[in-house]
């Protein structure tokens, strides 16, 4: 590769170098937040920076349906299993950009509901997770920045 193609690279390392000193709260804060949903038992992957709460909650929820639709299709094999697991994520990530709603993490959530299988409480805890970040992006919107 030539010094041309890692020269924005390398800026943009630079901004994020420099505005950390500034933000490093803020990354902790998001952190935290984005990251409660792996202390819980269930799936779920959100950041709550990203968008508004609303269409975050809305994501998860087309990745939720997404996973439970493939988690229903018999993968006993490894083989099979990986076809589900893509299917599954591969379903979500085009509906979310068919519907302009584009949003990684509710891939993620596609993926964990997948694997973990389709029960009321995983339905519960995404629903929940989700909710809460929605909240939080509300009611902390003033601390939260455009960590990218």
């Amino acid at each position: 590769m030539s010094f041309d193609t890692w020269d924005p690279v390398r800026r943009r390392f630079r901004r994020i170098r420099r505005g950390f000193n500034r933000l490093w709260l803020n990354y902790l804060y998001q952190s935290l937040l984005s990251g409660h949903g792996r202390c819980l038992r269930y799936p779920v992957l959100a950041e709550p920076g990203a968008c508004g709460g609303r269409c975050l909650h809305w994501r998860h929820r087309i990745g939720f349906i997404c996973g439970s639709t493939f988690a229903f299709i018999p993968h006993s094999t490894a083989i099979t299993a990986i076809i589900v697991y893509s299917l599954a994520v591969g379903t979500c990530v085009f509906l979310i950009v068919a519907l302009d709603a584009e949003h990684p993490p509710a891939g993620g959530t596609a993926l964990d509901v997948a694997i973990t299988g389709f029960s009321v409480s995983v339905m519960v805890a995404v629903l929940t997770s989700s909710i809460m970040l929605s909240l939080a992006h509300r009611f902390c919107k003033k601390y939260l920045k455009d960590l990218t």
